[in-house]
């Protein structure tokens, strides 16, 4: 027989994130920066589904990538969350390529799934805000060169000031390591040298004696991917190294190419640096990298990242489409931001006003809540039948600018009592003149 006393104790999943309301509103602010900044730079939005059949999703997939996903049986159906937003834009390509118009340029803002063991930083469930650049064909370096300005423009929006824009190219990396005969070995020195940041230069020195590399050309990695400077000065360190490898040099003209574009762009030089330590572990870059830190705050990770690929959508297709993007995982940032204290939470409504009846009558209220909320000024009716106090207090707590009082006097006179709830002033405005400074 059912225990009626019986409760289920209430909990969230370990590595979903659930917000209380001030914090959901710094949140969606974000997010809403974060669409606004993306679509100035004309970026067409794109949803994809959340769900998708395996043998499409996992096309593009597999390692570690293939172990974290979350994969189920509905009937027939063998279904998959989409662990990113990439192989769904691929997917989407390669369907609606007749219908698009290339150069494609989509933003896509939306949650993904990965089956990660939760701790501090990784999430299950995460909002990843992706922007990309698909050619059909070439596809032009100035394109690489816009996305650290749109990087710098969003956090510059959002209230950063000190952070870096790091840049390099794969084609350098790679034309570098064909020089020291190790083509068979790049990946694996990528993923390494891309680490150096979080294990030291001591431990990727071991890292890499244990692909059988020798000392000598490991020391000659690590000051390799070690050298200093200004933006043009790393440039010209590069060139004299002498190297004639084609894909070495073709990597320095369009980092040199990149740098140029980005300044015409308007970013600062002392915002964006050439890094050549940084790889980008994934597989599928094959030109231009990004890596976006907070100066200070370097423990952070890199907070928004991307880079040059091609061959998109060999999965699905014969096209030969390639892109450039960046993304953001804004639910591990927003959460380590939060963690740090470096986000003001402020509002915790979104109403810009609270209209209140001195008695139980509420028809009035309900009347001029309509004709604010008709004027685009966010409303909310108090329609508990409380003491007056308890409507100020409600209103205080929930740190609503403005509270209008309506009584006998103000429903014969047509007008309202209104009060800023920050300066304590109360004025009497006549109903047909009312309005919020918004």
């Amino acid at each position: 027989m059912e225990n009626k006393n019986y409760k289920v104790q209430p909990k969230t999943l370990p590595g979903f994130m659930e917000l209380l309301p001030d914090e959901q509103i710094k949140f969606n602010y974000m997010i809403d920066k974060i669409r606004s900044t993306y679509e100035k730079y004309g970026f067409l939005p794109l949803d994809t589904p959340i769900i998708e059949s395996a043998d499409v999703l996992l096309a593009k997939a597999g390692g570690e990538t293939e172990k974290q996903i979350y994969r189920f049986n509905k009937g027939e159906n063998d279904l998959v969350l989409r662990f990113d937003l990439t192989v769904p834009l691929a997917k989407y390509v390669s369907i609606h390529k007749n219908e698009l118009t290339f150069p494609f340029r989509r933003y896509q803002i939306g949650k993904v799934y990965r089956g990660e063991r939760p701790q501090k930083g990784r999430f299950r469930e995460f909002y990843q805000c992706d922007i990309d650049v698909i050619g059909e064909g070439e596809l032009d370096i100035s394109y690489d060169a816009e996305m650290p300005s749109i990087i710098y423009k969003l956090f510059t929006e959002l209230g950063f000031k000190d952070f870096t824009i790091h840049v390099n190219n794969r084609k350098i990396l790679n034309g570098f390591f064909e020089e020291l005969d190790l083509s068979e070995k790049i990946t694996d020195i990528l993923r390494i040298i891309d680490k150096i940041d979080k294990i030291g230069v001591e431990s990727v020195k071991t890292e890499l004696g244990k692909l059988d590399i020798s000392n000598d050309k490991i020391d000659r990695i690590i000051d390799f991917i070690k050298i200093s400077g200004t933006n043009e000065d790393k440039i010209s360190k590069l060139s004299q190294l002498g190297i004639e490898n084609e894909l070495f040099n073709l990597g320095i003209e369009q980092i040199k190419d990149l740098i140029k574009y980005a300044i015409l762009f308007g970013i600062p030089e002392k915002n964006l640096e050439l890094d050549l330590s940084i790889a980008r572990g994934l597989d599928y870059y094959t030109g231009t990298v990004y890596e976006t830190f907070l100066n200070n705050y370097r423990q952070l990770g890199s907070i928004c990242s991307g880079g040059r690929y091609e061959h998109l959508t060999e999965s699905y297709c014969d096209n030969n489409f390639q892109g450039v993007g960046i993304s953001i995982g804004i639910t591990r940032l927003f959460d380590q931001l939060k963690e740090l204290d470096l986000i003001e939470m402020g509002k915790k409504s979104v109403a810009k006003v609270l209209v209140v009846s001195m008695d139980e009558n509420i028809d009035e209220c309900i009347k001029v809540a309509t004709e604010l909320r008709n004027k685009g000024i966010p409303t909310e009716v108090f329609m508990q039948n409380k003491k007056i106090k308890n409507k100020f207090k409600y209103a205080d707590k929930l740190k609503i600018p403005y509270v209008i009082v309506i009584g006998e006097e103000e429903i014969k006179n047509n007008t309202v009592t209104l009060k800023n709830m920050e300066t304590g002033e109360q004025t009497t405005v006549s109903r047909d003149e009312l309005t919020i400074d918004l």
